[in-house]
């Protein structure tokens, strides 16, 4: 169900919205595999008041986010918290946003905003060093018997140059 704003209703006074919107009604697409939504609904507290030619929303969204850190591969979660959101929205010119039944639906901006809040390389721990040495692989130049392969003829020939 989508979060809606009665233009009616604003004439009178501002519009207090509170609750949660479940993950599948934000229809949000992460495109990244570190970053999933989880099963957790966006929990929203929100200010609506209708100013000269548009309206202002005010108040805080929170979504809690399943991560999987780009340095070690562990999985944690990640709250995404918007404290002081903020959108402004026309009701005229070429900018104004759709009005159906004197409601405005803020869902395509919240997620928006969600979207743009995502964090960008997700850490579990700002000082997380990564992977152990052991688990990274074996190194480029061996061979499959475990031996150091030989160099090009071209770099042994170079390495001999003294400077």
């Amino acid at each position: 169900m989508p979060i809606l704003v009665n233009l009616r209703h604003l004439d009178a006074h501002n519009i207090h919205l509170a609750g949660e919107l479940p993950i599948k009604d934000l229809d949000i697409d992460t495109c990244d595999e570190a970053i999933g939504l989880g099963k957790t609904p966006l929990q929203y507290d929100l200010e609506a008041q209708k100013l000269e030619a548009g309206l202002l929303i005010r108040g805080t969204l929170r979504l809690r986010l399943e991560c999987q850190c780009v340095r070690c591969l562990n999985e944690f979660q990640y709250e995404l918290n918007l404290e002081d959101w903020t959108t402004h929205l026309p009701l005229q010119g070429e900018d104004a946003v759709s009005v159906v039944s004197d409601c405005v639906d803020l869902t395509p901006y919240i997620r928006e905003d969600i979207l743009l809040e995502f964090p960008q390389h997700p850490l579990c721990d700002p000082g997380c060093g990564g992977l152990p040495k052991s688990y990274i692989g074996r190194p480029k130049n061996t061979s499959s018997t475990g031996q150091p392969q030989k160099g090009s003829p071209a770099w042994d020939e170079l390495n001999k140059l003294k400077f």
